[in-house]
């Protein structure tokens, strides 16, 4: 919960209620996915082993699953939380199932809906100790808004063939320079919203050099990948996505405004 540990203030209990609320949206939101998509997921060989596909579980009880999840997860949130943090959980679950899930199979905006799911979660952790969507709310989702092009267009690359096949609109199916040029795009963005960090207070001066250490090994890693598109550029732009976001919200909470301060 790096939104929860980076705004001000916060409390252990809170915390919990927080991870035990989100958590059950977000599986509200796979279970409900899972059950929309499982003859698509049955063509594909990344997906074939779920559990609705190999009919371990039946569609009626994934379905009521993701339901009774997403209603005990928001009401969690509302009652031990703070409202605006349960609207954001219902409205993402919304956005995951009605929106994202739906656009897959239409059109290529699909991979900006899904960005927009991804970020939604950090946000909920600051409004969770907050209670009010502040600029360290907005700066925090658009952080996570931005990696996950790097993070997703690189993985989408390897897996064209099963996308294809279950009829996915993916950059890297439909418009593969499109999809490189993306990454690149994204991956570059992370340093002026890392200074952005340290104008809005969210984190000291010494953040700017730490972060710009790892943004730059990512964006030198998506340029490889825009340069020569490739199994090797794609997964290694892939790995390095992954080392980055921990060490980068890591590096964030190291370089807290409040923890400078009190040192």
């Amino acid at each position: 919960m790096a939104g929860f540990a980076l705004a001000p203030g916060g409390s252990t209990l809170s915390l919990l209620w927080t991870t035990c609320g989100t958590g059950l949206c977000v599986a509200s939101a796979n279970a409900i996915n899972q059950w929309i998509e499982t003859p698509y997921d049955a063509q594909m060989q990344r997906t074939r082993n779920r559990v609705l596909v190999r009919h371990s579980l039946t569609p009626t009880r994934a379905f009521l699953f993701g339901l009774s999840s997403g209603v005990a997860g928001c009401s969690i949130l509302a009652c031990f939380v703070n409202p605006i943090t349960a609207v954001m959980g219902g409205l993402n679950i919304v956005l995951y199932t009605m929106v994202y899930t739906p656009m897959k199979r239409t059109t290529i905006a699909n991979t900006w809906a899904g960005a927009v799911v991804g970020a939604i979660p950090p946000m909920m952790g600051w409004t969770a100790v907050t209670g009010m969507l502040d600029p360290g709310a907005w700066l925090i989702g658009f952080l996570l808004y931005a990696w996950q092009f790097p993070h997703f267009n690189a993985l989408a690359w390897n897996l064209r063939p099963d996308y294809s096949k279950a009829g996915y609109r993916m950059m890297a199916v439909t418009h593969p320079q499109l999809n490189t040029r993306v990454a690149l795009r994204y991956a570059l963005l992370m340093f002026p919203l890392s200074a952005s960090c340290t104008y809005f207070g969210l984190t000291s001066l010494y953040f700017l050099g730490t972060s710009s250490c790892i943004n730059g090994y990512m964006a030198w890693c998506a340029y490889r990948f825009w340069k020569d598109p490739n199994e090797k550029t794609a997964r290694t732009l892939f790995f390095s996505s992954l080392v980055h976001l921990p060490v980068f919200l890591a590096l964030m909470i190291v370089h807290k405004e409040n923890n400078e301060q009190t040192q």
